[in-house]
């Protein structure tokens, strides 16, 4: 194992150790934890709830994220887009950055458990076990399906959302779950694509690596009408304003994944970055219309029987 080489300055290990957390990917989960702590409530939670969640919430995240890059730190030298890493640059030690992830991820358990309840925290535990024990150690480097079933960690923010709020997990949440799920496999698949040479190398099945670029582009169409379809199951919790805006957004999503794959069976120059930025619109716009819906608090639509 080389030796690392200890950052220069304070700033420089600070700087390293907010690397191994993955801030960008941290945005994300709190763009799905917000609105669902606002469904649960039906308004703004106490605030005092709203913080603590969130705060724990990223200490849970730091913690999958630098554990998962200690676990990956060999693939991680070996691609481009990773390379630049904290681990792979040798700026943090794999022994410091394994007790950085360790000693977050049980800070986020009893901050969780003494601020909102034990599900939160138990919930969240069980978040970073999943993605780092069968995600990143057993499914991402032997299945296709490893975003699939692995990106499961990534959904579970909107059920520890919810669970901090009412102290328990009801329909909403397990509807909200879905949404990302689907949602997972589109947003990664355009990403991996890109990067599909870079996976290859690293020896990580990743679905462009091991199909034809028709096979992904009908697996991301697929899965994009799953993820739109389902997000309407939540309506009959919200009001007309989440089911405009779940329309909307989704119909703009479909449009651009149905072009992607036919551009692709004509042989024709594709750019899935574009539908990977989308995916990103796309899930930010159906947060902002379930947020702003819960904080109007206008009537629920409801289920029609």
């Amino acid at each position: 194992m080389p030796t690392a080489s200890r950052a220069r300055t304070p700033g420089d290990l600070l700087r390293a150790y907010v690397g191994l957390v993955k801030p960008r990917v941290i945005e994300l989960l709190l763009v799905t934890t917000i609105p669902a702590m606002l469904l649960a409530q039906r308004g703004l939670p106490p605030l005092g709830t709203f913080f603590a969640t969130l705060v724990g919430g990223i200490m849970a995240a730091g913690s999958a994220n630098a554990l998962n890059c200690v676990a990956d730190a060999d693939i991680d030298s070996v691609m481009k887009r990773t390379k630049v890493r904290p681990l792979p640059k040798h700026s943090v030690s794999t022994r410091h950055a394994l007790v950085f992830g360790l000693v977050l991820g049980v800070a986020s358990f009893v901050f969780l458990w003494a601020t909102t309840n034990l599900l939160a925290g138990v919930l969240a535990v069980a978040t970073i076990l999943f993605y780092v024990l069968v995600y990143t150690l057993v499914l991402k480097r032997r299945t296709a399906q490893n975003v699939v079933w692995g990106g499961a960690a990534g959904c579970m923010p909107v059920v520890i959302g919810w669970s901090a709020v009412t102290g328990t997990v009801e329909w909403p949440a397990l509807v909200m779950f879905g949404i990302v799920f689907f949602w997972t496999p589109p947003h990664t698949w355009a990403l991996a694509t890109k990067f599909k040479d870079d996976y290859r190398r690293a020896g990580v099945p990743m679905l462009p690596v091991v199909a034809t670029p028709v096979q992904v582009t009908r697996q991301i169409v697929l899965y994009t009408w799953a993820t739109v379809l389902w997000s309407l199951l939540l309506v009959p919790a919200t009001s007309w304003l989440y089911a405009v805006s779940a329309v909307v957004a989704g119909a703009w999503f479909l449009v651009v994944a149905h072009r992607l794959h036919a551009a692709t069976k004509r042989g024709a120059k594709t750019n899935p970055m574009k539908l990977f930025h989308l995916s990103n619109t796309y899930l930010m716009l159906v947060c902002v219309g379930m947020s702003v819906d819960s904080l109007l608090g206008w009537p629920a639509l409801g289920w029609p029987f």
